[in-house]
């Protein structure tokens, strides 16, 4: 019996390794790296989501996992093609990073992306772009408020609630 459990145990940790080694595999643009040609990284990518032109000359390729995923990533490249920045944009700490009365509609789309959603509130004149990313492990969502004028009112946090509750009875 004790054999057969080192045996399970031992094929548990090749399925791991496996696994592992899959995951590390996989081209994602969290293993991009500075100096990657921008060439080299859609063709390992594919098509971005969305590019924007930096105000260097440089050029920004976004891939968003948006409105299922809770990643977006901002790779940016010098005039050159190089890649300079690879940044994973959905963080409490960015979306605080916005400046109301200051940033637009653009500043969120070259930043953020599309957001998961937008909705229209009584309360408020104008849209709201929600956005849900992990804070840690925990789903959240950063809720920004725009004007009809397009520039951002204030930015607010909740938390994302289950879809489902399966501890119901």
């Amino acid at each position: 019996m004790r054999a057969a459990l080192c045996a399970l145990r031992g094929v548990g940790a090749l399925a791991l390794i496996a696994l592992m080694g899959l995951i590390a595999g996989c081209a994602t643009p969290f293993s991009e790296k500075a100096g990657a040609l921008r060439g080299d990284v859609v063709s390992r990518l594919g098509a971005p989501t969305a590019t924007f032109v930096l105000p260097s000359g440089g050029e920004r390729l976004l891939y968003s996992e948006l409105p299922a995923g809770y990643a977006v990533y901002n790779l940016d490249f010098d005039p050159s093609g190089r890649l300079v920045r690879n940044e994973q944009v959905l963080t409490q700490t960015r979306f605080e990073r916005i400046a109301p009365g200051v940033w637009t509609t653009v500043d969120l789309q070259k930043t953020f992306g599309t957001p998961m959603r937008v909705e229209h509130v009584a309360r408020f004149d104008g849209d709201i772009w929600t956005y849900h990313f992990l804070q840690i492990s925990d789903p959240r969502l950063a809720h920004v408020h725009v004007n009809p004028n397009g520039v951002v009112n204030r930015v607010t946090f909740t938390d994302e609630l289950p879809l489902f509750d399966n501890d119901r009875d």
